[in-house]
């Protein structure tokens, strides 16, 4: 045998050599599971439950602890990681914003709501993009498709 044999007989095919036809079985397969699996109510709710508690963990992360801890963090960071002197500068302009007039202190909330919004939606664009939502259907299809290969593995390729 030659060396060229040995070698197209000892690897496995790459996957740009793969035949289309049991690559479109595979994700034809897939696919009809995926609309099965569509019409389950127990799954209907695991998604609808997946995705609210996504939104929720989203939002709160977004909303909630990347502005807190800017506020806190980047005063702390002028400060010199010195809360004493934090709290010392912070406490002329706390007294300033109450003894101003009504229209001055609503000025300074909506322009502190306007910062808190704008950090908050930039962090959630972010947040979307680096943590994607995770289908509990594509899980269920993965599994699945596992499981698929395994009996069907005398009829497919070495890659699919």
């Amino acid at each position: 045998m030659t060396s060229e044999a040995l070698e197209s007989t000892s690897t496995p095919q790459p996957a740009a050599d793969l035949p289309a036809t049991d690559v479109a079985a595979y994700w034809a397969e897939r696919r009809n599971y995926l609309e099965r699996i569509r019409k389950v109510p127990e799954l209907r709710r695991r998604y609808w439950r997946a995705a609210g508690i996504y939104l929720l963990r989203r939002l709160l992360w977004s909303f909630g602890f990347f502005p807190i801890f800017l506020i806190f963090w980047l005063p702390l960071v002028f400060s010199s990681f010195n809360p004493v002197v934090m709290v010392g500068d912070l406490l002329p302009l706390l007294h300033d914003f109450v003894n101003s007039n009504p229209e001055i202190q609503a000025n300074t909330l909506s322009t502190l709501t306007i910062a808190w919004l704008s950090v908050g939606f930039f962090f959630l664009v972010f947040d979307f993009v680096l943590t994607p939502f995770q289908s509990p259907y594509q899980y269920e299809a993965d599994v699945y498709m596992r499981s698929w290969e395994q009996l069907n593995h005398d009829r497919l390729p070495d890659k699919v």
